[in-house]
C-alpha cells in the first residue's frame, strides 16, 4: 500500500463526504478508493471513517487522522520541491477560482505569460460570483473581492480595486445628473443582493472623509454581476462596480460616471488558500505573480 496516496485519498473523502465524489475528484476507480482505505485502516488498527448510504464522516481518530494527514502531504510536497527540480520549475494541476468579471477581463487575458514562465502547471480556472468552499471543492487558491470573513484560509492581499459610480445616459437624461449624495432624491438604483447570503447592498460615498451609506428606491435587484451591469444599461438606476467591470461601457458611452467628487470606499482583492496549501510551490508562484500582475499601471484596477 501507497501510505501517502492513501492519504491523500482519505483527506480528500472527508473533505467530500464521500467515496464517489473523491474517486471522482481523484481521477480513480472508486474501487481503488474503497481498497485504499480498508488497507489504510487494517494499517492503522483503527476506523477512520463513518459510513451510512447518505453519508461518510471521519471517526474520532479519524478527524485526528485527517488533521496529521494534511500536515503531512504538505510537508511531503515542500521537501521534494526543495530537493527537485520542481522547486524551480513547478509541474502539476493547480485549481483556482475567481469572480467572473477578474477572470475574464484581468486575469486571464494574462495567463500566457504566466503559462509560458512556468509551462509545466496545468490550470483549472472556476469562475464564480459565488464564493466556493476551498476545502470541500479542493480549489488550490481563490480570488476574492471584499472583506476576508474566513479566519480559516490564509489570506494575501493582491490590490485596492477603485470602485465607480454610475448610471446609463438615457437614465440620466430623465432624472438629471446628481452632483452630491444630497441630489440624489428621485433617483433609483439597481440592488445587488448575494444569492448565498441574502444580504444586499446599496450605495456607499465618502463625503467630507466620512462615509456614508443610502438606500435608493429600486425597481430591479439581482445577484450576478454581469445582470447588475445589464440592468444598469437598460436603465434602471444607479450602480457602484469596480473600476474594470465598467471600463468598456465607459469608454463606449454606454455608461456614465457621476460622483466622482464623492468616491466610494476601494474594494480590497484578496487570494485566499487553505493552510496546508501554503508551502505548495504551485500556489506560491502563482499569487506572487498576481500580486505583480495587479502592480501594473494600466492593469483596470483603476481609471486613468
Amino acid at each position: 500500500m501507497d501510505r501517502f496516496n492513501a492519504m491523500r485519498v482519505f483527506t480528500r473523502i472527508v473533505e467530500l463526504g464521500g467515496f464517489a465524489r473523491a474517486a471522482d475528484d481523484l481521477q480513480m476507480p472508486r474501487a481503488s478508493v474503497t481498497i485504499l482505505i480498508k488497507q489504510l485502516e487494517a494499517h492503522l488498527g483503527v476506523q477512520l471513517l463513518h459510513r451510512t448510504t447518505r453519508q461518510v464522516s471521519p471517526t474520532l481518530d479519524g478527524a485526528a487522522y485527517y488533521r496529521r494527514c494534511l500536515q503531512l502531504l504538505a510537508d511531503l510536497e515542500e521537501t521534494e520541491a526543495a530537493f527537485s527540480l520542481t522547486r524551480h520549475h513547478p509541474r502539476g494541476l493547480l485549481r483556482i477560482d475567481m469572480p467572473v468579471g477578474i477572470g475574464r477581463l484581468m486575469v486571464i487575458p494574462a495567463l500566457p505569460e504566466f503559462s509560458a514562465r512556468y509551462p509545466l502547471i496545468e490550470l483549472e480556472i472556476g469562475l464564480n460570483d459565488r464564493p466556493v468552499d476551498l476545502i470541500r471543492e479542493g480549489v488550490d487558491c481563490a480570488l476574492r473581492g471584499g472583506p476576508t470573513l474566513d479566519e480559516s484560509l490564509v489570506a494575501r492581499p493582491l490590490v485596492q480595486l477603485q470602485q465607480v459610480t454610475c448610471a446609463s445616459p438615457g437614465y440620466l437624461r430623465q432624472r438629471g445628473i446628481p452632483r452630491s449624495p444630497a441630489e440624489l432624491e428621485g433617483h433609483q438604483m439597481v440592488e445587488y443582493f448575494s444569492s448565498v447570503s441574502g444580504k444586499r447592498y446599496g450605495l456607499e460615498f465618502f463625503v467630507d472623509g466620512q462615509l456614508r451609506q443610502m438606500q435608493l428606491p429600486k425597481q430591479v435587484a439581482v445577484n450576478s454581476a454581469d445582470g447588475y451591469l445589464a440592468a444598469c444599461e437598460a436603465g434602471y438606476g444607479l450602480v457602484q462596480t469596480p473600476y474594470y467591470n465598467v471600463a468598456r461601457q465607459l469608454q463606449a458611452g454606454l455608461l456614465q460616471e457621476v460622483l466622482q467628487d464623492c468616491p466610494a470606499p476601494t474594494l480590497p482583492l484578496t487570494a485566499l488558500y487553505p493552510p496546508q496549501r501554503h508551502l505548495s510551490t504551485r500556489v506560491r508562484v502563482l499569487v506572487d505573480w498576481l500580486v505583480e500582475l495587479f502592480a501594473r499601471p494600466g492593469n483596470l484596477t483603476s481609471r486613468p
